[in-house]
């Protein structure tokens, strides 16, 4: 059967009043190539909600849209408020008691190293006003925004995100969507890619878990390794979802080299768009600079963001040797060097109490009142800095 298109379908992508079925592939158009194509039904056209009109050139935040110019020096992966139970690890032999205990000066430095093992260090739920203390630093430290990654799965508090932006001054982003597949609910792994992406899309324009605050990324999206089949629907979720809405995208890949470029080629398969996609953790996850730059070709924002977390052995996978912050640094002059400057990001990904000043740990503040300064003295110049903290986020941010 010859294809006869009933409408422009190049206007209706710039529109984006187009919608990609999830169990259809698209095919090139005659409208875009001058050349006739055998039709299969791939599209289903939905009105176009006026909201997407509003965020076109904006930055979306837990208090509403705001311009891009606006952000300042900001902070792409953070959490101010969830819980991490879901990622408990056994204590060894021996620690039982330290695990169990309540955290005081003496068991410091066991939870910097043994983190994920106590049950109370997961709650970072609990610590919202020494959350708001540190937003106050941040912001006298020259924060202007953080990325709030927290998903469904893990304790999104969007009400909370709010009232913390309103008392800080911060600008505050929630993340739509779905953790890893150890946090998905039964009734989320037998959704369709269809439902998965209507939700994911009415939590950017219309509100989520219940409230009308909007969400202003989708991520961070949780994957597994290797990733699992209900982490592969939301990632085609996501990708449907970001070409419908033109949004920011955030992933957490799972923990092997080869995860990232693998998540990569599933959201290009799905139609996402790697120039508007952060990927997360490369600091644990590619420590190879050969490997590193062959991902990096991928188009992908590249983030690394456990600055401050410095531990001899990473819980979730022993073979890797966690860097300290100034390997970091040195990766990311690497980066530059390398000409990647306009795709790095960085942030802390506090999400365990021990992290926050209240407990002796680093706090929000101390990418700006420490890696900086690092960063200078290692070859990254001022401008090169504007761009990782404020450029680069700016432009993933700004929706299409």
């Amino acid at each position: 059967m010859q294809w006869r298109p009933r409408c422009n379908l190049e206007v209706a992508l710039k529109l984006r009043t187009i919608h990609f079925h999830p169990r259809h592939r698209f095919q090139s158009s005659p409208i875009l190539t001058g050349k006739p194509q055998t039709w299969q039904p791939c599209l289903r056209l939905k009105p176009r909600d006026p909201t997407m009109s509003a965020l076109s050139g904006k930055v979306q935040t837990v208090l509403g849209p705001i311009e891009p110019d606006q952000l300042g020096r900001t902070m792409t992966h953070e959490h101010l408020t969830m819980t991490f139970e879901c990622c408990y690890f056994s204590p060894a032999p021996g620690d039982e008691t330290v695990a169990q205990a309540p955290i005081q000066m003496k068991n410091l430095f066991w939870l910097k190293q043994n983190p994920y093992s106590s049950h109370e260090n997961l709650l970072l739920l609990q610590e919202t006003n020494a959350v708001r203390e540190e937003l106050h630093e941040y912001r006298k430290a020259g924060g202007g925004t953080i990325v709030e990654n927290t998903t469904q799965g893990i304790a999104r508090d969007l009400p909370c995100l709010k009232q913390l932006a309103k008392e800080s001054g911060v600008h505050i982003i929630g993340g739509a969507g779905y953790y890893v597949d150890a946090t998905h609910s039964e009734a989320t792994r037998k959704m369709t890619v269809e439902k998965l992406t209507d939700i994911i899309i009415s939590e950017v324009l219309h509100g989520a878990d219940g409230t009308e605050i909007r969400c202003g990324v989708i991520g961070e999206i949780g994957c597994s390794w290797p990733i699992t089949d209900s982490e592969k629907k939301v990632l085609q979720a996501t990708a449907h979802a970001q070409t419908e809405l033109g949004c920011p995208v955030i992933i957490h890949p799972g923990r092997n080299p080869g995860a990232p470029a693998e998540i990569v080629r599933l959201l290009q398969e799905a139609g996402g768009d790697i120039s508007k996609t952060v990927m997360s953790h490369l600091d644990r996850t590619i420590l190879d600079n050969g490997e590193l730059l062959e991902f990096a070709k991928m188009g992908s924002y590249l983030e690394y963001d456990l600055f401050g977390m410095e531990t001899l052995n990473y819980a979730y996978n022993l073979e890797v040797d966690m860097p300290s912050d100034s390997q970091r640094v040195k990766a990311l002059a690497f980066l530059v060097q390398e000409g990647y400057e306009d795709n790095i990001v960085i942030a802390h990904d506090i999400h365990t109490k021990n992290r926050l000043t209240k407990y002796g740990g680093h706090g929000y503040s101390h990418i700006l009142k420490n890696i900086v300064p690092k960063m200078l003295r290692r070859g990254i110049n001022q401008t090169q800095v504007d761009k990782i903290l404020i450029d680069n986020p700016k432009r993933w941010l700004t929706f299409k």
